[in-house]
């Protein structure tokens, strides 16, 4: 990689992260409804996270544990990974960090686990659903 591509990476990457993030609050603004039920017609395992999170940031727990039991676990863990990826970065200049955590493979797929077989059981009716 050239001199001039390296001092421009950091400053490009948080570029993207800025964008990502702004284009994600304008869509939520605007209602707009997750892409998996727009385009096969099913909602996706993690359907309703983003209602439940601006349930419970309203102070409405039973609310958003309606919206998406999982919840209180999804957003935590996704914080815990984004976090770690973001404090690696500035600290090293290089993604990866949180798959070095020693306990990221297990928490990865127990959520992803969990998630699906909620979005199974949602599918039959428990939890809130048919989803």
């Amino acid at each position: 990689m050239s001199e001039r591509a390296a001092r421009l990476r950091p400053a490009t990457t948080t570029h993207v992260a800025l964008v990502a993030l702004v284009a994600a609050f304008a869509l939520v603004a605007i209602g707009w409804r997750c892409p998996v039920l727009l385009v096969a017609g099913v909602p996706c395992p993690t359907c309703g996270v983003t209602r439940a999170l601006l349930l419970a940031l309203h102070g409405d727990v039973a609310g958003a544990t309606r919206a998406h039991p999982l919840v209180w676990l999804a957003v935590p863990v996704t914080l815990l990974f984004v976090g770690a990826e973001l404090l690696g970065y500035a600290r090293t200049r290089t993604w990866g960090t949180s798959r070095r955590l020693p306990f990221s493979d297990a928490l990865m797929l127990g959520t992803a686990t969990l998630l699906f077989a909620l979005w199974i059981a949602r599918f039959v009716g428990y939890f809130g659903g048919p989803v």
